[in-house]
């Protein structure tokens, strides 16, 4: 059994690793970091694992217990932590903030996206899990990039849930403003861009065309719908043809020839793709939740790569239907 610790365990994204660790039948939950839960169960915090365990919050750092730990931290805390307290040798770690997604000479994290890294990753210690719209958005363009065919600029809309702000309560997810509304945040400078970027000058080390992403809030709880366009002119039959080639070993991303809608994702680790184009203009849609294939979905599949199991093993994961 892989005997797993998590740090920051109050948060949507926390509560959702803690499920899919439970019923992992290859992992053993050993401690759930929480300072200002400590003592408290953890279906305090997460009610939907009323029933599931009796668990309590900790906080401790039993970390020579465990062989993999989580980070499920505020953005900068990860790296903090690690500056401040030295990590048993051997201990894997995944972190789900964006501290290590960048690559710099002092960086030893692994860019956690199975489907582009997952030797990679198999190989690692330390692995960065990617955000959520970058999961998406790279997945919509990762096969363009390895036939060099992103060379002119790339439009994206993308629309996620309230989820997607963390659990802490704020002006934009306060239902009665959320409720029945639709905004844009951060246009044209969002700090997954920075990451996509890196990405697809891996596959593309030519690529230097803009990103013009728009973001918006939803007024729903959970998901990402995004549609990316850019100019190509291959035919659909051909474009199909590299989708699915390229994702032919990938166990949750599905190239798909009829259109496509966020409930068909909800509450698995899939990422459905469709293709349409109008003359010159290629249009992707790609459909994520946010929360699992946009975060702890993804994360335990690279906890799978790093201790050479099935990596479908504990994701089998159904659709929420109506």
């Amino acid at each position: 059994m892989i005997k797993v610790g998590i740090i920051g365990g109050a948060g949507y994204t926390a509560g959702e690793l803690i499920r899919l660790l439970l019923n992992h039948p290859d992992a053993e939950l050993v401690f759930v970091n929480s300072t200002s839960n400590a003592g408290n169960r953890l279906s305090s915090v997460h009610e939907g694992l009323i029933g599931e365990t009796d668990m309590v919050f900790t906080d401790q750092l039993p970390l020579d217990k465990i062989d993999l730990l989580f980070f499920c931290t505020a953005h900068g805390d990860t790296r903090k932590f690690l500056e401040a307290n030295a990590l048993p040798e051997n201990l894997k770690v995944i972190d789900l903030s964006q501290d290590y997604r960048l690559k710099a000479e002092d960086n030893k994290f692994i860019y956690g996206l199975p489907e582009l890294n997952r030797r990679a990753i198999c190989k690692s210690q330390y692995v960065a899990n990617p955000g959520c719209f970058a999961t998406a958005i790279q997945l919509a363009l990762l096969p363009l990039a390895r036939n060099l065919m992103l060379n002119d600029d790339i439009y994206v809309n993308a629309i996620t849930g309230s989820t997607g702000a963390g659990v802490k309560p704020g002006a934009t997810s306060h239902f009665s403003w959320r409720n029945d509304n639709v905004s844009i945040y951060k246009p044209f400078t969002h700090q997954h861009l920075a990451e996509i970027g890196e990405s697809l000058r891996q596959l593309q080390s030519s690529f230097d065309s803009k990103i013009n992403f728009i973001p918006y809030r939803g007024c729903f709880a959970r998901g990402i719908f995004a549609t990316v366009m850019v100019k190509n002119t291959n035919s659909l039959e051909e474009l199909y043809r590299i989708y699915t080639e390229y994702y032919e070993a990938d166990s949750f991303v599905h190239v798909v020839q009829e259109p496509i809608d966020l409930k068909q994702v909800v509450n698995t680790n899939k990422c459905l793709l469709h293709l349409d184009r109008h003359e010159d203009q290629l249009l992707i849609t790609s459909c994520i939740d946010n929360l699992l294939k946009g975060a702890s979905g993804t994360a335990v599949h690279n906890m799978n790569l790093l201790f050479n199991l099935k990596e479908t093993t504990g994701l089998h994961l159904k659709p929420s239907g109506f």
